[in-house]
């Protein structure tokens, strides 16, 4: 005996929005001809099954069984060809789900990699080389950012990782720690200071200061003086650290940084001089900005234990 409340089924617009669930219980239950059986199988209750089967049905606006009390469920022309259609469904969604997994398993694909501007000459290139010839099959890419445009490309899915510093991290993103950096005070080898020990904020009072003016950052190297009460004096600004480099070098004051180049010249090739500095503040951590469970990608998780052992500090 047909089902009566769904004579009328014809005369209701098709609607297709259904779920994988609901293909495989009513896959099942079109196998099995029965909803006790794929209850059974699927360890799923009945009337969970046939809840499915009912809201499929009221979906696709057709009758997919025949309901006969004492012989079960008998497929209608409807039904078995979506039947056959949806077990080609159930099988795509399976194998795209083992891709999916060997995807993330593998250390291969493209790489974006975000850096934040002020040292991102220092480390990327050297990096990018190192890991790509240990993972051929990964290709990196590069962009120079501030602190602020970092965060925007995270959440934008535009990078997949970024060298940073751990400076105003918001709570939706995650900062894996690599190291922390001590501060140093860049001079020109013929400052007054250049041939001192260690430095303290005091020290610098008398003295011009050149500020990497950068978001976020430049009130990371204006905390040392915020925090003893003295206010620098700020001759010159830059948002770039190679023209920073040259302006010490040639005089035009002093300036704070944490990253050390390798080498000790400025981009026109005068020396230049590092010098401690002793502060009550804390070192400041660099390390790996990511999205959330963004680790789970075996790519990713295997360039932060690549930063880690390559990044020099």
């Amino acid at each position: 005996m047909i089902d009566g409340n769904r004579s009328n089924r014809h005369h209701r617009p098709m609607q297709t929005r259904f779920t994988l669930r609901q293909l495989e219980y009513f896959v099942c239950a079109a196998e099995t001809g029965s909803i006790v059986s794929a209850s059974r199988i699927l360890n799923v209750s009945s009337p969970s099954i046939s809840t499915a089967l009912t809201q499929l049905e009221d979906q696709l606006g057709t009758s997919l069984f025949v309901r006969k009390r004492a012989q079960g469920l008998s497929l209608t022309e409807a039904g078995r060809t979506l039947a056959a259609q949806a077990a080609k469904i159930l099988s795509e969604s399976t194998e795209l789900t083992r891709l999916a997994g060997n995807v993330s398993a593998a250390v291969q694909g493209p790489l974006r990699l975000g850096c934040l501007v002020s040292f991102a000459q220092i480390v990327v290139p050297a990096l990018r080389r190192s890991f790509e010839a240990e993972h051929p099959e990964v290709t990196l890419s590069q962009a120079e950012l501030t602190q602020p445009e970092i965060f925007a490309a995270l959440r934008r899915a535009e990078i997949d990782l970024s060298l940073s510093y751990a400076i105003d991290v918001p709570d939706d993103l995650e900062f894996h720690r690599i190291n922390a950096l001590p501060p140093f005070v860049m001079l020109a080898p013929d400052h007054p200071l250049a041939r001192r020990v260690s430095l303290t904020v005091q020290d610098l009072t008398e003295h011009a200061m050149v500020l990497l003016d950068l978001p976020l950052s430049s009130d990371y190297f204006l905390s040392f003086f915020n925090k003893a009460g003295i206010k620098p004096i700020i001759s010159e600004r830059t948002k770039d650290m190679a023209v920073a480099r040259s302006l010490v070098a040639n005089g035009f004051g002093y300036s704070i940084v944490n990253f050390r180049p390798v080498g000790t010249l400025a981009p026109d090739g005068k020396p230049l001089v590092f010098v401690p500095l002793n502060s009550e503040l804390p070192n400041i951590e660099i390390g790996v900005l990511s999205a959330k469970d963004a680790m789970k990608r075996r790519a990713c998780a295997t360039f932060l234990k690549h930063c880690t052992r390559e990044i020099p500090l």
